[in-house]
């Protein structure tokens, strides 16, 4: 494959592309890469990872079989199905091999070809393997001897090779020849002329040699002469990967753009037999490498560098649904390779594992593979001397015959007494330095005890074994906790319950008495609600996430502000993300992170959700950070006091969140480096040792606190002054504090959920000794007896005891600046303010207090499977704007469960059951440093005409016509509206045993066409928005029958439609509803909830409620259209136009009917009559003949009922 200009990250993996690279590990690798495994100084001695689990494989269909790793921490440079044998061959950056037999790659050889360069390719011949580096080319016998070791020019630089019979060989590189090789005489038979840069692919079919260039280019040349036959110029940055079958050719690569080469989601398709290039292939992912697997079609397989894999036709269209994600233990993946028999694949990645997936169980490599040949066993004829003069000989040496008599050894009862050894606890220093790789843990030998000798004490031991492990939040498999009877119903999992009626008669008012607004749980990916709230009640987010408006068509800002201005407009009403979330699916570093949930791993429970929300609260405020940057920042959006912080750009999310740091790395050389660096959120770092110390010493929360961000610890690192990797210490001194601290909790193991819980314990000991009293260990104290004890001056009086129960975060820290770039942190509460002033003062001398706003919490319980609550701080803007009153307090949010509580309970944290994930601080008085108005960015000009995605679309086929300059909507003006919808999700639903259906999950819709009609003027009637909404999510089912959607109207390469996204006509509607037209419409409650708008009811004029009687059933808008109108409408199909202008239509015969709404009663009877009618109609509309016209029955109705006009 051709490294240049792939991601920095993974160009660097080519050391011979660029000099001066250690071939064990690279320097400029991500340092995550660090984190999972744990390198010897002196060198990793580590065996194959054990294979995982076996899995279910589906037939026809490539999932994981096994993994293993070749060298922890070396990135797998090439992959090579053995062509023979059942093997896989793999060599590493270091220039290592390893071969793995058969399909549970059991490790078969592993051997060193090359001291110092990376191993570029391998090829299996029939009794051996070769192997090609930067300037050497080495066969060797499958149990690693070397047969012929070819040494090239130093100034060579090879990339590939390419077997062109069994004994000739060309190989290839970064020069301006190739060269041909006799592998029997093992001589340079032929040097063949090419251009610069030289070739780094090479293919064959029995047509032509394909040479593949950095350059881009793709040459194909003669077989027997090597003369260029045609050129296709394929991509103008770089060339990643081609491959070919049959008389197609298909590559992938990079283009140049100003900013430099980006990876092209365009493979080229070429057709041999006319050499020319066909219509490119869109596809999903980024491609990086790409194969053909011809089984019963020629399906190709594009892999992109962070493991997610597409498999499309190259002559067809590339289907989201045949992409799945390859979970590589390293941040990349580094190469690939496809089995001669197409069962099997093997990815490479950087951190040195191997991962081979399969279509059937008991695949196998080749379809003709002879028997491989395994070393024989050892093999002794004669027994060995036994010299007992040494104690240490194993009496086990000794062949003992079977028999069935008792043997001298065993020993009757009453002479012995079993004294089983207990295993030694592990060495502390191990436990600390230990790092995981799946669920095995690695750590360096701290060489305190002799090589595989363990002192074993004879005498009982305390050994505490760790019982906890983060309890398992999926409830299959799992026994009834019995401590889960401690989850608060409130705390509990709330679900929805569906009848069939849907959501209308789902009492949520049972679950929010408060006028803020819930989030539905429903949707995919709904885990993050929480998080969600925690930022829309930050005043600055909300307020710059609102003013923000770009083009992008998922932009997570846009969606998140169309939210916001949701949860703004509702009533207690509940909203949900559907088009945040679904803006969140199609980001690719979501999914790359693994914050993409499965509904089957949601729904059961199966995603560890507390590492999952910590992950999603960086990523969110990271992309945040990007799109704002993205767009000039509004000058109303700068800091009062200005700021010097300038490495986060001009975010304003920067100025809010990040905070700047100067990272120092010290060598044992005396070599130091610093550099700049910004962080959005820190993470807690507890202390070493502290749960082995029973005496449960007092840790202050600041104290860890300020311990996590003036982090100091030893690690290996890159020393340029020792060029090579070196143990370092590593500091971190902060230069700039932010405005809102964020703080990721990582309470993930035992170790973090007891120092929690001693801690807890140890401040509830100090608060009650505090307070006059001393702690009794077989004592509960009461409240009496808590207000006997008392209470000093300017101390903060609890109202109970056991709002001290569980506590050790404070509610305020106090964080000051000192001269020599350290940090003082401590905890502050009401009484400190007395003793050393207010915090505004204090900011001129570079103190600042923060105070609790919010603590996100992860609810274990078995049964649910666990769920994220937050605990928010409402301030006082909100409840102005909600209830009209000013004043701070305390929420529980549940997904839609709000209820007020008291301010201890937000951080109170029992760690059996609720545990403490992310916490958020912010500054006093932070509201009044920003300028929170709100100016709404939806400007008149989204009304205009716009371009249509589709590429057929022609003007004969508009149906609308966009408003004028003159025509924009006023306050009060009509609109008539409809929406079509498609779907994507079935319904999940199960059946009673009493026959009745009960809906578990509804079925998952999307809006697919959206018509708004003029409701008044000269061209009332006529559309001004027919907007077919375009989709890259799979559709499941059009509903053409009910939305007169077809296959193809939504698909931009072959509709005619006027195609455009759904954020485009989102604003359209979104203008409207702010401008404050009113929308008539038929069923506009469902209309609004799927395209995910929230509009206040007296701006909605649904006639389904119009023509409605109480405890009566809903009527058809076909029917009111027949009884009232005269119209057949909905014959076959339903069409939106002509469904939005008989709304409207019908509305102007309710105002004619009700006289303005000031004659109900003889309305009432207007009513009456249809439903009677209806009932004898049974509800549907007559066929053209045969049936008297209504309007005749009306008229005759008008006359009794005295009306004129009707």
């Amino acid at each position: 494959m051709n490294f240049e200009g792939l991601d920095p990250g993974l160009a660097e993996f080519a050391p011979t592309m660029h000099s001066a690279l250690d071939p064990v590990l690279d320097a400029h690798l991500n340092p995550s890469l660090l984190q999972n495994v744990e390198l010897d100084p002196e060198g990793v001695a580590l065996e194959a990872l054990p294979v995982q689990e076996s899995v279910h494989i589906m037939e026809g269909v490539y999932s994981e079989l096994h993994s293993v790793v070749a060298e922890v921490g070396v990135p797998v440079s090439v992959s090579h199905f053995d062509l023979h044998e059942e093997m896989l061959w793999v060599g590493s950056h270091g220039g290592h091999a390893t071969s793995f037999f058969g399909p549970a790659l059991e490790r078969y050889s592993s051997f060193q070809v090359n001291g110092s360069d990376d191993i570029r390719q391998i090829q299996s011949l029939e009794n051996g393997i070769l192997f090609l580096t930067k300037n050497n080319l080495k066969y060797m016998a499958r149990g690693g001897l070397i047969i012929f070791d070819y040494l090239l020019d130093e100034s060579e630089d090879m990339h590939s090779l390419l077997l062109t019979d069994s004994s000739t060989l060309l190989v290839g590189g970064l020069q301006n020849h190739i060269l041909e090789i006799d592998l029997n005489t093992v001589q340079e038979t032929q040097k063949y002329a090419v251009e610069i840069p030289g070739v780094t692919i090479m293919r064959q079919t029995n047509r032509f040699f394909f040479c593949g260039h950095t350059s881009g280019k793709i040459s194909l040349r003669d077989l027997r002469t090597f003369k260029v036959e045609h050129e296709f110029d394929a991509f103008s940055g770089s060339l990643s990967d081609f491959d070919v079958h049959g008389n197609l050719l298909a590559a992938c690569g990079f283009s140049s753009l100003l900013t430099g080469l980006a990876c092209d989601r365009f493979l080229k398709v070429y057709d041999l037999r006319m050499m020319r290039a066909i219509t490119p292939l869109q596809v999903h992912v980024d491609p990086a490498f790409l194969r053909f697997i011809p089984t019963y079609t020629s399906r190709l397989a594009i892999i992109s560098q962070s493991g997610q894999c597409q498999f499309c036709e190259p002559t067809g269209l590339a289907n989201p649904a045949d992409i799945f994600h390859v979970n590589p233990v390293g941040p990349l993946l580094m190469t690939f390779d496809v089995s001669a028999s197409k069962q099997a694949l093997a990815f490479g990645d950087s951190e040195g594992c191997v991962h081979l997936w399969t279509d059937s169980p008991e695949p196998s490599f080749n379809p003709y593979s002879r028997e491989t040949e395994f070393a024989l066993p050892c093999l002794v004829d004669s027994l060995p001397p036994l010299d007992w003069s040494q104690d240490l000989l194993p009496l086990s040496l000794i062949p003992v015959p079977l028999t069935t008599d008792t043997l001298l050894s065993d020993w009757p009862a009453a002479n012995a007494a079993p004294a089983p050894r207990r295993a030694p606890p592990v060495d502390a220093e191990i436990l600390r330095t230990m790092k995981k790789v799946g669920f095995i843990g690695y750590a360096p030998n701290p060489r305190t005890r002799l090589r595989n000798q363990i002192p074993y004490r004879l005498k009982d031991l305390d050994n505490e074994f760790d019982s906890f492990s983060q309890v398992t939040e999926s409830p299959v498999g799992r026994e009834e906790e019995p401590h889960l009877h401690m989850v608060s119903k409130k705390y509990r999992k709330v679900t929805i319950k569906y009848s069939k009626l849907g959501l209308e008669d789902f009492d949520f008012k049972h679950y929010n008495k408060t006028l803020f607004a819930g989030l539905e749980p429903h949707i995919p990916n709904a885990y993050c609600n929480c998080m969600v709230q925690v930022l829309y009640f930050l005043e600055p987010v909300r307020c710059l996430i609102q003013n923000h408006l770009c083009q992008k068509e998922f932009c997570l800002a846009c969606e998140l502000g169309f939210l916001f201005h949701m949860l703004d407009l509702s009533r207690g009403d509940p909203c949900q993300g559907s088009n945040f979330l679904r803006a969140f699916r199609t980001i690719p570093e979501a999914s790359a992170l693994g914050l993409i949930l499965a509904d089957s791993d949601e729904a059961s429970g199966k995603g560890n959700l507390a590492r999952l929300i910590q992950r999603w609260n960086r990523f969110i405020l990271t992309q945040l950070h990007q799109d704002m940057q993205e767009l000039e920042v509004p000058q109303a959006y700068r800091g009062a006091g200005g700021s010097s912080f300038c490495s986060s750009g001009d975010s304003v999310i920067g100025q809010l969140f990040s905070c700047e740091m100067e990272n120092c790395s010290l060598c044992r050389c005396g070599s130091e480096t610093v550099r700049a660096s910004s962080t959005l959120l820190f993470t807690l770092s507890y202390p070493e040792g502290s749960n082995s110390d029973k005496t449960g010493k007092n840790y202050d929360f600041a104290q860890v606190l300020k311990r996590s961000i003036c982090l100091e610890q030893n690690t290996q690192a890159w020393c340029d002054n020792c060029e090579k990797y070196q143990p370092t210490i590593q500091t971190r001194n902060i230069r700039h504090l932010p405005d809102i601290l964020v703080i990721n909790c990582e309470v993930n193991s035992s170790k973090e959920a007891d120092f929690w819980r001693m801690q807890a314990e140890v401040a509830f000991k100090m608060a009650v000794k505090k307070h006059g009293g001393e702690m009794s260990k077989n004592k509960e104290f009461t409240l009496t007896d808590w207000k006997e004890l008392g209470s000093p001056e300017g101390v903060l009086v609890y109202p109970s005891i056991e709002d001290l129960k569980n506590v050790w975060l404070p509610f305020s820290i106090r964080m000051k600046m000192t001269k020599n770039k350290g940090l003082d942190v401590c905890n502050w509460t009401d009484g400190d303010e007395v003793q050393w002033g207010p915090a505004r003062a204090e900011e001129e001398h570079g103190v600042y207090v923060y105070d609790l706003m919010a603590t996100v919490v992860h609810i274990l319980d078995s049964r649910t499977g666990g769920s994220l609550v937050a605990h928010i701080k409402v301030g006082e803007t909100y409840h102005q704007r909600k209830e009209g009153v000013t004043h701070q307090q305390w929420y529980l949010f549940n997904d839609f469960l709000i209820e007020p509580i008291d301010k201890h309970e937000a951080v109170q944290f029992d760690m059996n059951w609720k545990v403490p994930a992310i916490l958020y601080y912010v500054k006093r008085n932070l509201n009044s440093r920003y300028n929170l108005n709100i100016k709404n960015p939806i400007e008149a000009s989204v009304l205009l005409a716009e371009a249509s995605l589709a590429r057929k679309q022609r003007k004969t086929h508009t149906t609308f016509i966009p408003l004028m300059l003159n025509e924009m909507p006023q306050v009060g003006d009509l609109v008539g509206l409809d929406a079509e919808f498609v779907t994507l999700n079935e319904e999940e639903a199960e059946l009673r045993s009493d026959g009745t259906k009960s809906t578990i999950k509804p079925s998952q819709m999307s809006v697919a066409r959206i018509t708004c009609v003029r409701g008044q003027g000269p061209n009332e009637g006529i559309p001004f928005i027919d907007d077919y909404i375009s989709t890259q999510e799979q559709v499941v089912d059009y509903l053409t029958q009910y939305s007169g959607i077809k296959p193809g109207d939504l698909d931009a390469k072959i509709s005619s439609k006027h195609l455009t996204t759904l954020k485009s006509t989102y604003l359209k509607l979104r203008f409207l509803i702010d401008i404050g037209v009113k929308f008539v419409g038929h069923g506009l409650q469902k209309d609004f909830r799927v395209i995910n708008l929230m509009v206040p009811k007296d701006q909605v004029l649904d006639t389904v409620y119009l023509f409605h009687m109480p405890r009566k059933r809903m009527i058809s808008l076909r029917f009111l259209a027949w009884y009232f109108l005269d119209l057949k409408i909905q014959g076959e199909t339903h069409d939106s136009i002509e469904d939005a202008r008989t709304a409207l239509q019908l509305y102007r015969k309710y105002l004619e009917l009700s006289k303005n709404g000031t004659e109900p009663e003889s309305f009432h009877k207007v009513l009456k009559g249809l439903y009677e009618k209806g009932r004898k109609m049974d509800w549907k509309v007559p066929e053209p003949e045969g049936q008297t016209s209504p309007k005749s029955k009306a008229w005759d109705a008008t006359k009794e009922i005295g009306l004129s006009g009707f």
